[in-house]
């Protein structure tokens, strides 16, 4: 009998805060998650939060000012990912994360799908202006705290999806596309809470994917999985990639 790692089809890939723990990121719901420390921090996510209430505005800049994801840099998973890539396997990496630690790891922007967004641009919910989280940032530093948008007035906030929006239809359509397309399905250092993200595993299978989770905490998908691997992603991502590349 075959073993899923020597299956030659396309490969995708759900990456969730799990995997850039090891760059100095901390995910949100594990045992030291963002979230789980501090409740309140994810009414900084909520959307209509957000837009409600100033003071809240005011601390969501402050965290972006301070996110420890400006100075982090990929791990070995990350890194794992794009030698998967380089030796020539079709690959889609679907990712939840909002760090870009893929593309700097050297992972094909082209071939990342960003279904929550990004932290490194910023839009008006108003008019659709957009800029720089670096030159809005400088704008909090310059002395506004919830600087407001500079065509039209209107609220701004970082291009992530935010818990209450909606996934960008496109977006989702690809990533869908990705999964229902795998012959090999990875979901790492993902909670596999947070949906339409999470059903993608279902996808998957239902496609005749062998899905393979990687992840800490046991997962809401974990009967599905072909294999569940509970040790640290640094070193059982590099070491599931060696078996896939050995055949």
């Amino acid at each position: 009998m075959t073993s899923w790692h020597e299956r030659d089809g396309r490969i995708a890939v759900l990456t969730g805060a799990g995997i850039s723990t090891d760059s100095g990121i901390p995910d949100f719901r594990g045992p030291r998650g963002v979230w789980t420390e501090d409740p309140v921090a994810e009414l900084l996510s909520t959307y209509d939060n957000y837009m409600a209430d100033p003071a809240l505005r005011v601390r969501s800049w402050e965290a972006r000012r301070n996110n420890p994801a400006w100075g982090a840099e990929p791990n070995p998973a990350h890194l794992a990912l794009v030698d998967l890539e380089r030796a020539g396997r079709a690959l889609t990496i679907v990712t939840q994360n909002i760090d870009r630690l893929h593309q700097r790891a050297g992972s094909n922007p082209k071939r990342v799908i960003e279904i929550h967004g990004n932290m490194f641009d910023v839009v008006c919910v108003d008019c659709g202006y957009t800029a720089s989280m670096a030159e809005t940032l400088d704008r909090v530093g310059m002395g506004e705290p919830d600087p407001p948008c500079p065509e039209c007035g209107g609220i701004l906030k970082a291009d992530v999806i935010m818990f209450g929006q909606a996934l960008d239809h496109r977006t989702l359509l690809k990533a869908t596309l990705a999964a229902e397309t795998a012959d090999i399905f990875l979901a790492v250092g993902t909670s596999l809470q947070v949906e339409p993200a999470a059903s993608l595993c279902g996808r998957a299978v239902a496609a005749g994917a062998a899905l393979i989770i990687v992840n800490a905490e046991p997962t809401p998908y974990d009967s599905l999985a072909t294999e569940v691997v509970r040790e640290p992603i640094g070193t059982a991502l590099p070491r599931l990639v060696e078996q896939i590349l050995a055949h």
